[in-house]
């Protein structure tokens, strides 16, 4: 039984970084078809519920900023929880930390959606990186 559960956390993970690398790359409605279940509810307040204005958002980013890039920085699994934090860097050069929940269900397929995005700041009381 344990092996099994971490097969599953192990194939969310990787469903949840396939799905958001191709949908940021401009592949978003393929994203949809093969990682999205029966329902797709969204958290992020810029993009409307469900899945045709999931990929309407990403077109119109790919359209206006083709040259971003996204790095995965880490991917956690809990349960049907997947997070990841990622490193954007955007026309302008600016950069972003973001943190993506994502919901599974008992088919390995994202039913859910949650996010924060961050401007890396030039300084730092710290001295550490965002990452």
């Amino acid at each position: 039984m344990k092996r099994k559960k971490v097969k599953h956390l192990v194939r969310n993970k990787e469903n949840a970084i396939a799905f958001y690398k191709m949908a940021y790359e401009g592949n978003p409605a393929k994203a949809v078809e093969l990682y999205v279940g029966d329902v797709y509810i969204q958290h992020n307040p810029l993009v409307g519920d469900g899945t045709q204005p999931f990929i309407d958002y990403f077109n119109r980013m790919h359209n206006e900023y083709p040259n971003k890039s996204i790095e995965f920085v880490r991917a956690i699994a809990e349960h049907n929880l997947v997070a990841l934090h990622t490193h954007q860097v955007w026309p302008g050069n600016e950069e972003y930390v973001t943190m993506d929940f994502f919901r599974f269900d008992n088919n390995g397929k994202i039913v859910e959606h949650w996010d924060a995005m961050q401007l890396i700041p030039e300084e730092s009381a710290h001295g550490n990186t965002m990452y």
